[in-house]
């Protein structure tokens, strides 16, 4: 059986199993069909891991999620973590590493930005046991401020990447990225996208690898601790560990269909692929679907950095034309260093944006070998709906609150289910994590430097984001004197990728108790003077609240307001339910004007048509009742059963 991606199976040929170790080939008979992250999880295990941090975001979160559920059931050794984030994550991991233990840390390629600092620095120092970077890329994108290419910055920091084509090969690529950086004493990253993560795929289940490497730190400060005389030296021998781990045979591209091909073709001119990833998937299904796959030499490459510079020139020697398929930039057609044989996205023949699906493939395969265009697929139309926050969602009366608190007023805003608040006409900026409070800063000093009169700011941020990156940024806007009001959107966990613990959680991800951080105190701690905490379900009370926060914001004397908005997220079946729900009814004073579905956007409130009442769909109301206090005819109010 095999994973299916986007409607087409991957994989219709045998696969060659690669070398392994001898713990790898004690295997268990069980088959299941696992998640592309799932199947990581294991390979980690597989392969001896002993520790893998991270930080919580689509495509990577599950993860971590999985090795939990693993290390509970199977009563493992080993060390996990929800760091604070990734940078912390990276770091965390990498000393595990340093004292010779084999470690993972795991992130979306956005975290990588955060991260980027240590992954630079550790290219040169290196490492002892294996540290696997794990980087899942999100093209489209999907859930991401970017779809940038994370190879990209494997190719900055000098560091060798593999770039899995399936959840089985996802699995099989741990096991040779630990190999391969105890080999070279080298961090290697290990690049799965979207498609391979949320894939599944049926497969051969292995037992776990013994985890019983000792910790043993050998101090060197040459090059643990390297001056930059020292980092000179440590750039010399990562340029020669990069040249070495090109010519590594293992991770060569090779000819996959070599023995396939007709012996009596002869391409004018002549023509090859060379693929890597879900790409690589993709255009081998097209090409046997097109009964083309044994008419065209077809080179995958599971390491597209580096590139052997003798896979380039005999390819440059062999062919006319060179189609190069890859997701998202041309990370193996710029080491071809050649665009006049060589096609991709820098000569506009693969689109230079968005996702390689298998339309997108086919199109591109078709043009290069100058077939046909496919028909066109016909999809049926679909009014759909546009993404918007759960009934019964707190987050939605705060930014209702905030509406009527600051009219007119300017909204920065941050990451997190929250940038539905968009919907509402209170988001205005979404930048990256932590970032609505450094915009804010910087728009009220825009004014402030014009002598001109700044419009009320109110800032939104969750709480995970919060702890992740908003403190530094609180700090600097309290020390630069900065003026406007900060909405901490407390749900008392990480909402959008799985209702993972924060540090105001009181726990760890496995339930271990630890001390909880509380948020006011941490506000108060980075200088501000005006804190307070309020249920955003109390609708009223909220909006006269952060009047309050507002006349402090603007006062002569006054400074940034903290307002925390904390009510725990509905979804998250962990937080016991702090009221009691009751239906929500509709009065005759509803007029149908259809201001409660414009200004609050509740899935739950229906519209039946112009100045026709409104519909309650019992099924989504969570009976929290806000919409009472909204609506200003008078036309909802509670139920109350005899």
């Amino acid at each position: 059986m095999f994973p299916v991606i986007h409607g087409l199976s991957v994989y219709r040929h045998r696969q060659h199993a690669g070398r392994r170790d001898s713990a790898l080939e004690n295997k268990v008979t069980t088959r299941q069909i696992l998640l592309g992250n799932e199947a990581i999880a294991h390979g980690l295990l597989e392969s001896a891991c002993t520790m893998a941090t991270s930080y919580p975001g689509t495509p990577a979160s599950e993860v971590l999620g999985a090795l939990v559920k693993l290390k509970k059931q199977h009563d493992l050794k080993l060390h996990l973590e929800w760091s604070i984030n990734e940078k912390v994550a990276f770091e965390v991991a990498l000393a595990n590493s340093f004292a010779g233990r084999r470690s993972a840390v795991i992130m979306k390629q956005v975290g990588l930005n955060v991260a980027a600092d240590p992954l630079m620095s550790a290219a040169y120092t290196g490492v002892k046991g294996g540290f696997v970077v794990v980087v899942a890329d999100d093209p489209g994108p999907h859930s991401s401020q970017t779809e940038q290419d994370s190879r990209f910055m494997a190719m900055a920091a000098k560091l060798p990447v593999l770039d899995p084509s399936s959840p089985a090969e996802a699995r099989d690529f741990v096991d040779k990225a630990m190999r391969l950086s105890e080999k070279y004493e080298i961090p290697v990253m290990l690049r799965p996208t979207t498609r391979v993560c949320h894939a599944r795929q049926d497969m051969e289940l292995r037992s776990f690898a013994e985890n019983d490497q000792v910790p043993c730190f050998e101090k060197d400060p040459g090059r643990w601790a390297a001056t930059p005389k020292f980092r000179l030296l440590l750039h010399r021998q990562l340029n020669e560990k990069l040249e070495k781990i090109a010519l590594d045979p293992e991770f060569s591209p090779s000819l996959l269909n070599q023995k396939e091909i007709a012996p009596s073709f002869q391409p004018q001119p002549r023509s090859c692929i060379v693929a890597s990833g879900v790409a690589f998937a993709y255009a081998q299904e097209i090409l046997l679907d097109l009964g083309l796959w044994d008419k065209i030499p077809v080179y995958k490459a599971p390491m597209p950095y580096p590139l052997a510079p003798a896979f380039r020139d005999d390819l440059l020697a062999l062919y006319e034309r060179i189609l190069i398929l890859e997701e998202s930039y041309p990370v193996m057609e710029l080491q071809f260093q050649d665009r006049v044989r060589v096609f991709g996205r820098t000569t506009g023949t693969v689109p230079a944006s968005g996702e390689l699906l298998p339309e997108v493939v086919e199109s591109v395969l078709r043009g290069f070998l100058q077939l046909p265009p496919a028909p066109p697929i016909a999809v049926p139309g679909s009014p759909g709906r546009r993404p918007t926050l759960c009934a019964g969602c707190p987050h939605r009366a705060t930014f209702f609150a905030i509406k009527k608190a600051f009219p007119n007023g300017l909204y920065p805003s941050d990451i997190g289910c929250y940038t539905l608040g968009l919907n509402l006409g209170v988001v205005d900026t979404v930048l990256c994590m932590g970032a609505s409070i450094s915009q804010a800063t910087g728009f009220y000093h825009a004014y402030q430097a014009a002598h001109e009169d700044a419009p009320a700011i109110c800032a939104t941020i969750g709480d995970s984001t919060f702890f992740h990156a908003g403190i530094p940024a609180l700090i600097n806007a309290v020390v630069q004197g900065s003026r406007f009001v900060l909405v901490i959107l407390d749900n008392s966990t990480t909402a959008m990728t799985g209702h993972q613990p924060t540090p105001a959680s009181g726990k760890t991800l496995d339930g271990v108790r630890v001390p909880k951080l509380s948020i006011p105190d941490l506000v108060r701690a980075c200088g501000v003077g005006f804190v307070a905490e309020e249920d955003p379900y109390r609708l009223e009370a909220m909006i006269e609240l952060l009047k309050k926060a507002k006349k402090h914001a603007q006062a002569r004397k006054g400074g940034i307001a903290v307002v925390v908005a904390k009510r725990p997220c509905l979804m998250d079946r962990s937080q016991a339910e702090s009221w009691t729900r009751k239906p929500v009814g509709v009065t005759s004073q509803c007029k149908g004007c259809g201001f409660c579905i414009k200004q609050f956007e509740c899935p739950a409130l229906e519209s039946q048509g112009k100045k026709q009442p409104i519909r309650i769909d019992p099924a989504l109301c969570s009976g929290c009742g806000v919409c009472v206090v909204v609506c200003p005819h008078k036309g909802l109010k509670r139920v109350v059963s005899g």
